[in-house]
């Protein structure tokens, strides 16, 4: 299934979230702008899920032209996975929660980390560390799979960086995990050697890259 991850989530776990017509399977863009295929034929199939204005990220094996859908970025992305031992973790965190949405929207919009929304929460517990009231870094889950579930949305107040926030993060996001018996996996831009480093350091190993393309509607 992790060859195919955001398809079979949405096939399984995640089948409450699902917009699905025919081949291609999407997340509600509120949640998440990712969108699965069950075979690359799915691209047509996704044109007519993707509305005017709205942008959809996908893991292909690797780029393809859409019909009915503009091509707008490739990134290849490092799928990793943690298989060993479940990590022990000290650290207390905050929990967010429905009050942290703006706190956590902002944060992404200023770092990065991925798709993010206003309902991206709702996928699984999100972790995160606040200084003097304010959201300084957070890590959560998101895709989840039969026995795997996926730590996303690691990110970083750039003015805080450097303080093992993200460390702590992922390690409590890890032996929450792994603690209850699933495997743990994440993407990672493959150029981004600093974030890669910092997951190998905690178990993490690469599993095979994607090309992460992303594709709005066609006028």
């Amino acid at each position: 299934m992790l060859d195919n991850p955001i398809w079979h989530a949405l096939a399984t776990e995640q089948a409450h979230f699902a917009e699905r017509i025919g081949a291609a399977g999407r997340f509600p863009p509120a949640v998440t702008a990712l969108a699965g295929l069950e075979h690359a034929g799915g691209l047509a199939d996704l044109a007519r899920l993707v509305q005017p204005g709205e942008m959809v990220g996908t893991l292909l094996d690797e780029a393809l032209a859409a019909p009915g859908l503009a091509h707008v970025d490739t990134a290849a992305v490092l799928q990793m996975i943690h298989d060993g031992p479940a990590p022990q973790s000290h650290d207390a965190f905050d929990v967010l929660g429905a009050h942290d949405v703006a706190a956590m929207v902002a944060l992404a919009d200023a770092t990065r980390p991925g798709p993010f929304g206003t309902r991206t929460g709702e996928l699984g517990v999100f972790l995160g560390v606040k200084l003097d009231g304010r959201l300084v870094a957070m890590a959560g889950q998101r895709m989840r799979l039969p026995g795997s579930i996926e730590i996303s949305g690691v990110c970083t107040d750039p003015a805080h960086l450097g303080r093992g926030h993200a460390a702590r993060l992922v390690t409590a996001q890890l032996a929450l995990i792994r603690g209850a018996g699933a495997g743990a996996f994440l993407h990672v831009r493959a150029d981004n050697a600093r974030a890669i480093a910092l997951y190998e350091r905690l178990g993490f190993h690469g599993r095979r890259t994607f090309a992460y393309s992303v594709f709005r509607r066609a006028p």
